[in-house]
């Protein structure tokens, strides 16, 4: 994991890469900005009432060099945030409710994020995923041709590195959804120097179970494939098939993958959930995210759990995908 780390660290330093953090008094957000901003990795900016901020920061022995912080309160661009979001909004919101709205350090950071005055935004140390994910979903949106966000972790042990989807955000995707979550994974593995070899997971191999669920995977499969037919992709493959070179050679000889996936797509939450936290637990593996993937700017959300480690390497990913 130290590696992957490094490595991210690397292309992200010295790149001026402006993050947001909302949650500015948070203790864990506060210890890992101030060592982002010492390290010159990138350039944090906090959300919160600076007063309070610098006292809190001093507390910990914290000195916030080169660190920005913008009050919403008192932000002197404000008015030029409430007309784009009203604009933005397209008559779901007025001025005067805009104006409320953009008080709320999430949606007044995902703004900066929108209107370009910071790359990416950090957020949900002590706020939910909803309160993190709706304003990026209201104001940065989904990429052109992808219908949803959704959200990946990496799994890191030592040197092994996969990226298992959606673990985070779609309950009941269906067979278009599969095909995206597949597509954009591919996409996030590349950014972490992970060639991407996709298997598409079920509880059937290649035909081997007949069922609305094998099907819809099958069909995802079939959608990825006329999409990205680049992307080394198939299924429908149960785990073993799609990881152990030995099964793949029985069940599903004639595959592209061999038993050498490493970016995994799971067919619903519950499945993609339960499949990574097995990983974790039993496994001993690393698991860095949620990392959502689909926005048209990067917004990330911490578990509330977080430690400030946590924080600095989720910020880094922001940063990644911000370039």
């Amino acid at each position: 994991m130290a590696d992957l780390f490094t490595t991210v660290q690397e292309k992200v330093a010295g790149k001026g890469v402006k993050i947001v953090f909302p949650e500015g008094l948070d203790e864990r957000i506060l210890k890992a900005v101030n060592d982002l901003a010492g390290n010159n990795v990138l350039k944090p900016i906090l959300v919160g009432n600076e007063q309070e901020i610098k006292d809190k920061a001093n507390g910990l022995n914290l000195t916030l060099e080169g660190v920005d912080i913008y009050d919403p309160h008192t932000y002197e661009g404000m008015e030029d945030l409430v007309q784009a979001f009203v604009e933005r909004r397209k008559g779901k919101a007025t001025e005067e409710q805009a104006r409320q709205i953009l008080l709320d350090e999430n949606y007044f950071g995902t703004m900066l994020v929108y209107k370009g005055l910071a790359d990416g935004l950090v957020s949900g140390a002590a706020h939910s995923t909803a309160d993190t994910v709706r304003p990026a979903l209201q104001i940065i949106k989904t990429k052109e041709g992808v219908k949803k966000t959704s959200g990946v972790f990496i799994m890191a042990r030592g040197d092994e590195q996969y990226v298992f989807a959606d673990c985070a955000i779609n309950i009941a995707p269906d067979s278009q959804d599969l095909a995206e979550i597949a597509i954009e994974s591919a996409n996030t593995a590349k950014m972490f120097n992970i060639d991407p070899r996709v298997a598409m997971l079920s509880f059937s191999t290649k035909g081997s179970a007949k069922s609305d669920e094998t099907e819809k995977v099958a069909n995802a499969v079939a959608i990825a494939k006329e999409k990205a037919p680049e992307l080394t992709l198939d299924g429908e493959f149960q785990f073993d098939a799609a990881f152990v070179p030995s099964v793949a050679e029985k069940k599903a000889p004639d595959s592209v993958i061999k038993g050498d996936a490493n970016v995994f797509v799971f067919p619903s939450l519950e499945a993609g959930n339960i499949g990574y936290k097995i990983a974790q637990r039993l496994g001993n593996f690393e698991a860095v995210g949620p990392i959502l993937q689909g926005l048209n700017m990067p917004v990330n959300d911490l578990s509330r759990g977080c430690n400030a480690e946590d924080v600095y390497n989720l910020a880094l990913i922001t940063a990644v995908q911000a370039l």
